[in-house]
């Protein structure tokens, strides 16, 4: 188990890579973000851009998982409060592989509970050509170390 303690600032992580499919492009969007350039290959070619994109929700998503499977599943997570800052920087597109990557940027202690901390990622999807295609900031309440606090 890992704890607030064990999240340093400047502490860098890979988290796996993923390949997106058409298939899942056009599964996530139809579901969630209907727009043309999203779910239609053949509208998506005379669109903005110039063919079929993943919805950046569907990006997100993929990094969620990526970043909680390597991550946070085996820490003391507590939650998060938000993401303050998202931005979709690049078009996903069929056949991309994304690798998902953090790194802490603040972390400090809980003045109302000693139980826990808090720390700052700045979280990036990178694909195959080196491009970041996501960037996001969050927020994560992490449990401290059991024991006294000195």
């Amino acid at each position: 188990m890992r704890y607030w303690e064990d999240f340093p600032v400047g502490l860098e992580k890979e988290h796996g890579s993923v390949e997106i499919t058409e298939d899942e492009i056009v599964a996530f969007a139809s579901r969630f973000d209907p727009q043309p350039f999203h779910v239609d290959p053949e509208a998506a070619k005379d669109g903005p851009f110039g063919g079929l994109i993943a919805s950046g929700w569907h990006t997100a998503s993929l990094y969620m998982g990526l970043f909680v499977r390597a991550q946070l599943l085996d820490s003391a997570s507590m939650g998060s409060p938000g993401v303050e800052e998202l931005r979709w920087l690049a078009p996903v597109r069929p056949g991309d592989v994304l690798t998902g990557r953090s790194r802490i940027v603040e972390a400090w202690p809980s003045e109302s509970n000693p139980d826990r901390g808090t720390i700052v990622g700045e979280h990036e999807m990178v694909n195959q050509r080196g491009e970041v295609v996501m960037r996001m900031r969050a927020r994560g309440f992490i449990a401290r170390k059991p024991g006294p606090r000195g």
